[in-house]
């Protein structure tokens, strides 16, 4: 069950030559796929692409009629090697994945792909997660563009513009026999806006037409001496062929005036936010009208040389826009100026910062250094920039950091992960701590408070594996966790399998929430749910078995946090050798929630008697000590101040987003902290038994209050 449905976008995708497409730039590249021509398209969700492969899972009859071939990759890797369909063949294929994370999965598949070259068009895009907000690793998909030699494309961020590069890619491959990289930036990827669409198109070569015709050419197989001879064809013919097609189809832009002092050279994808700093400075209006030149790079890889020596010469400077580092383009272009013997003064990160997301501010401010330095004139009389340092810099604003603790990102409200960290911080105050070895997905926010557990995280399903060095004679184990979408994606083999062969005397847990539930709730290989379309409900128990393991627990109720511990804990202490597997299921809270949530509502109007558990804190009863708050972490538990003179600290409490999973009383309970919890069932729709209980109920309560409050003892003002 994915974050939401695209039934409604899908109706879009079949608007025909001269109607508006309007939406978000995400599914617009769905759109320009399917008047490409594409024969196929794969790919792994993640972050901001997620809605790409969503969209077309729900565009499945569409693309059918198409004769459009499409599947969920089971990884990055497996995705890469799909457009191996279009290496002897003269079909289109695109891929899709999460930028730097998945690219380095698909890596070597990757390589051999950029390697002998293809026939038919081969798109890679690239949802790129950069700045404060990414949730990987800070790194650029240039460097794998120019190590493989493929072509990276980076549009401005409007709907025209990205319709137009998916369909560019495809030409660019099939003019240079070269797999291309579209690059998209979450703001790309969410921006909203419209373009006139065109009619979808049948592939103009099936992938049926290539089954039934095989063709085999083993020099573009990279194997000696083909191998070298695809190195020599990449710089000799491919890549000429590239840089002709950039220029004959002129897929880099310009604007502004055509002579200037000064220049700007900028990636596409940063276009928006430089042209935001080029209005707060004065120099540009909210039309796009510029007053200083600008050459867009919409194609961030090859770099133009003749385009880049046109634009430059004649300026007495340029200021070259580049997010991370290394600052790839920067540094050819200083190397293509001094060859070409062109004197034009180039500035970037020397103004810029080396690293982080260029917004619209920073820009800004480097921006006004590189024209006061070079063209102070064009300035004019400015206003000053606003610089958010002095407000930073308050007192009152330090004292409120002070008292207020930053809010870590954590584990949704009811999610059936947290009962499994707090059953493992049981363990770790009677067994000690452990070495414990995290991966990839939700789980990983065990690593933050209240839990504070996990040392390390080396990649998807790579979370057992990272334990590897730690299978020694010891008095403790290592402890490795891995969700269910790792472990398909890459833990069944690499992790698990890799335990099995070395005879890994560690503990792996498998976290079975159903879905692969961080990159929105797409079904995987384990979900419970029955998929028309794939095989689903496959064990992972038997998968652990079949590949060998023999300790193997299964915990088909997260909820029930003395179960958990106790399993944990003989997983630690046993004398089995080998790995110790628990598999730990539960259906995620955010996708049961969807799921349930209209069916409840539905069954309420209709007048069927429902009834909704809630959770809540006696505060008679509670002591204000805040153990479970700190053996939780739940967002719907939280603190008020109570009015009983006797307590110190404010009580616990319990909000209204509670779901009802009970964990707040399974810790309580395992730890034995307190009974100040209690479960309450909220009536929809109640029967006439239900109102008369209700009111007997609340006769007995009120005279049981009357009488407490009777025995009070009143100070007196």
């Amino acid at each position: 069950m994915a974050e939401r449905s695209f039934a409604r976008e899908v109706e879009d995708l079949k608007l025909g030559d001269g109607e508006i497409f309007r939406g978000e730039g995400i599914l617009a590249i769905t759109k320009a796929l399917l008047q490409s021509g594409v024969s196929y398209v794969g790919g792994y969700q993640g972050s901001p692409i997620s809605h790409l492969m969503d969209v077309l899972a729900d565009a499945k009859d569409v693309m059918e009629e198409l004769g459009v071939h499409f599947e969920t990759s089971a990884s990055e890797a497996a995705a890469a090697a799909m457009l191996s369909a279009s290496v002897m063949y003269p079909v289109r294929g695109a891929v899709t994945w999460k930028s730097t994370a998945g690219t380095n999965v698909a890596s070597d598949a990757l390589s051999n792909l950029s390697s002998g070259g293809v026939t038919g068009g081969a798109l890679i895009i690239l949802g790129e997660d950069f700045g404060e907000g990414s949730s990987i690793m800070q790194e650029r998909s240039h460097a794998y563009a120019m190590k493989s030699q493929m072509w990276l494309l980076d549009p401005r961020p409007n709907l025209p513009c990205i319709v137009q590069a998916v369909e560019d890619g495809f030409q660019l491959s099939e003019a240079s026999n070269t797999p291309v990289m579209l690059q998209v930036r979450i703001r790309a990827c969410h921006v909203h806006g419209q373009f006139v669409a065109k009619n979808n198109k049948r592939p103009a070569y099936t992938l049926k037409q290539a089954l039934e015709n095989p063709v085999r050419d083993v020099n573009r197989i990279v194997l000696p001496p083909a191998n070298f001879a695809h190195e020599k064809d990449k710089l000799e013919r491919r890549w000429p062929a590239a840089v002709e097609f950039i220029k004959q189809a002129k897929l880099n832009e310009f604007f502004g005036p055509e002579e200037g002092e000064v220049g700007v050279v900028v990636l596409g994808g940063l276009y928006n936010s430089l042209m935001r700093s080029l209005q707060q400075l004065g120099l540009a209006d909210v039309y796009g009208n510029s007053a200083v030149p600008i050459y867009v790079m919409n194609v961030a890889y090859p770099m133009i040389d003749d385009e880049m020596v046109a634009f430059c010469a004649g300026k007495k400077a340029v200021i070259m826009i580049e997010e991370g580092a290394p600052e790839y383009i920067e540094q050819s272009l200083h190397t293509l100026l001094r060859r070409r013997d062109i004197q034009t003064k180039v500035s970037g990160k020397d103004i810029l910062p080396l690293s982080g997301e260029y917004t619209a501010p920073v820009l800004t401010k480097a921006l006004k250094t590189f024209f006061e330095t070079h063209a102070r004139p064009i300035l004019g009389n400015q206003p000053p920039v606003p610089d958010p340092t002095p407000i930073l810099a308050d007192p009152k604003i330090k004292a409120l950091a002070e008292v207020v603790p930053p809010r870590p990102a954590g584990f949704c409200t009811g999610c059936p992960e947290r009962p499994i960290f707090a059953a493992m911080k049981l363990v770790e105050n009677e067994l000690g701590p452990h070495h414990v070895s995290a991966d990839i997905g939700c789980h990983l926010f065990s690593i933050l408070p209240p839990f504070n557990i996990g040392g390390t995280t080396m990649g998807y399903g790579l979370g057992p594996a990272s334990a590897s060095a730690f299978n020694v004679e010891a008095d403790k184990r290592s402890i490795a966790v891995m969700g269910d979408g790792g472990f398909w994606h890459n833990g069944l083999a690499t992790s698990v399998g890799n335990a099995v062969f070395n005879k890994q005397d560690g503990v792996i847990l498998v976290v079975d929430n159903y879905y692969s539930a961080a990159t929105g709730g797409q079904d995987i290989l384990s979900s419970r749910a029955i998929n028309p379309r794939r095989k689903t409900n496959n064990s992972i128990v038997d998968a652990v078995k079949g590949i060998g393991a023999t300790w193997v627990r299964q915990i088909d109720h997260t909820y029930d946090v003395a179960k958990v511990r106790d399993t944990l804990k003989e997983a630690l202490t046993t004398d089995e050798k080998g790995p110790k597997i628990i598999v730990a299921s539960s259906e995620c809270m955010l996708n049961k929630q969807r799921r349930v949530k209209p069916q409840f509502n539905k069954a309420v109007k209709d007048g069927k008697r429902m009834i909704k558990e809630r959770f809540g804190v006696d505060e008679d009863v509670c002591t204000g000590d805040h153990a479970c708050i700190r053996l939780s972490g739940c967002p719907s538990l939280s603190v008020k101040h109570t009015d009983d003179p006797l307590k110190d600290d404010p009580v616990a409490s319990i909000d209204n987003s509670c779901v009802g999973c009970g964990n707040c009383g399974e810790v309580s309970e395992a730890a034995v902290l307190c009974p100040s919890f209690y479960r309450a069932d909220i009536i929809h729709n109640p029967t006439g038994w239900d109102k008369f209980v209700a009111r007997i109920r609340a006769g007995v309560i009120g005279w049981l209050q009357r009488r407490r409050d009777g025995s009070r003892i009143v100070f007196a003002d």
